[in-house]
């Protein structure tokens, strides 16, 4: 029996996968999309929708402690972890069935298992072969670990959702989002948490405001981070899990180490090479401009190339991939430019556009910034006092806005619009010339001097 022929192949279910199957459905193309785990992939398993799930649930507890500030008596006797996994576990398996429904809905063949490549436009799953003039690669990435003894001991991310307790100890190892996000969520549900970090900041790739802010409230808060620590082992001990750095420091009595040092892109077994499919030297498949390989016919998009991995650029790349190559829009592609960022810690980080330092890398002493620290009015009524801080970074004698940053309360529902306004090539006049919401944080942005 020869291979099944179809329009499009697409092997990964997750947002970018999903996304582009189903736009090239909607244009009456034969699609079949192959993944072998739950659909939704890295974002709604184990990413994106339960991370926001404890976020939230770690900002009512942040609420409940702030509640006699405004003149509430509580008794609150903890959270029952394992209901929340409950809820937030089921949450996710509706996720599921929702993409599952939608893929049928759409006519698009959903194939169960892992898939790889016979050739250059025939791909295998559990001895059924599949062909197809246009294959799009959407398999995502999986956390980093790194090569040292012990490195069992503990958890990555993916693990962080299976846990069916709240840790009482955690070791949290990473500066990055991921990291600073779960200690973030695991302080606030109880956990005592310290963080270990290579060098003297998190968020490297950020504003440097961004990265000094929240290592500051972190600290405030009671989150213990370690500065310049480089894993060399973990060891069992009676006294839990100990850490062991590279200088010989120990650091021991966890009952969770958490792994958070990044993430690679996942195409073990895909047998790239038989496609002749080029990966660069951190194994992400490289791409063109237009989401294509060297390989005429087969695309990539998403966490697996290595650009900027975010659910909604994933999802744009691989709709407007569908819309060029069976909507007739011939120049539709991914403008990789002003990417919005939010990053659930506590406080949240909002950003879009260029840091200070990339600007001036760009553009040298034609850039100027604005910044602006004050106290939410949320937390006018008590002792504990975090502080907001907000950055515009513009260019040239017309200060056009290339950069906006916010960390603190609301950063992340307050950014979309500034967002717009960056895509749109907003100025500091069209800024100063907008009307202040008040009392809210986000005026601030608008009144900068």
């Amino acid at each position: 029996m020869g291979a099944r022929a179809f329009d499009f192949i697409v092997i990964g279910g997750g947002s970018g996968g999903l996304a582009s199957a189903q736009r090239a459905a909607e244009y009456g193309a034969r699609v079949a999309l192959i993944e072998s785990g739950r659909l939704g992939g890295t974002c709604v398993n184990v990413g994106c929708v339960p991370k926001k799930v404890m976020f939230n649930a770690a900002g009512v507890a942040d609420a409940l402690r702030q509640a006699p500030d405004y003149g509430f008596t509580l008794d609150v006797k903890g959270i029952d972890w394992a209901t929340l996994k409950q809820r937030r576990d089921a949450y996710v398996a509706r996720l599921n069935a929702i993409y599952e429904r939608n893929l049928a809905n759409k006519k698009v063949e959903y194939v169960k298992g892992r898939a790889a490549f016979v050739d250059a436009s025939t791909v295998e799953v559990a001895g059924e072969q599949f062909t197809a003039p246009n294959i799009l690669l959407a398999t995502g990435g999986r956390p980093e670990l790194p090569m040292i003894p012990g490195v069992e001991l503990g958890i990555t991310s993916d693990g962080f959702f299976e846990l069916n307790s709240l840790p009482r100890r955690v070791a949290v190892i990473g500066s990055g989002y991921i990291a600073c996000e779960l200690a973030g969520v695991l302080h606030a549900l109880g956990s005592e948490v310290h963080q270990f970090i290579r060098r003297h900041r998190v968020l490297g790739v950020f504003d440097t405001m961004l990265g000094a802010g929240l290592m500051r409230e972190m600290r405030e808060d009671g989150i213990r981070i370690e500065e310049q620590v480089i894993p060399r082992a973990l060891q069992k001990t009676q006294a839990g899990i100990t850490l062991v750095s590279s200088d010989e420091r120990c650091f021991d009595g966890f009952d969770c180490v958490l792994w958070a040092i990044g993430r690679r892109s996942d195409h073990a077994g895909l047998g790239l090479a038989r496609a002749g499919v080029h990966v660069d030297a951190n194994q992400f498949i490289v791409t063109d401009a237009w989401q294509a390989t060297n390989v005429p016919g087969i695309f990539a998009v998403g966490d697996v190339t290595g650009r900027a991995p975010l659910t909604p650029v994933a999802i744009a790349a691989g709709r407007r991939l569908s819309d060029r190559v069976f909507g007739a829009q011939r120049e539709r592609k991914l403008d990789y430019e002003i990417i919005p960022t939010v990053i659930f810690t506590h406080p949240p980080i909002g950003t879009v556009g260029l840091s200070e330092q990339q600007a001036r890398t760009v553009y040298g002493d034609r850039v100027k910034f604005y910044t602006t620290g004050f106290v939410s009015m949320q937390y006018a009524l008590g002792a504990r006092k975090p502080r907001t801080e907000m950055k515009l970074v513009c260019v040239g004698e017309e200060e056009k806005v290339v950069g906006c940053h916010v960390l603190g309360p609301g950063a992340d529902e307050m950014l979309q619009g500034f967002a717009v306004a960056l895509r749109m090539g907003a100025t500091k006049r069209d800024f100063d010339d907008t009307i202040a919401i008040h009392p809210t944080s986000a005026e601030e942005l608008v009144t900068m001097r």
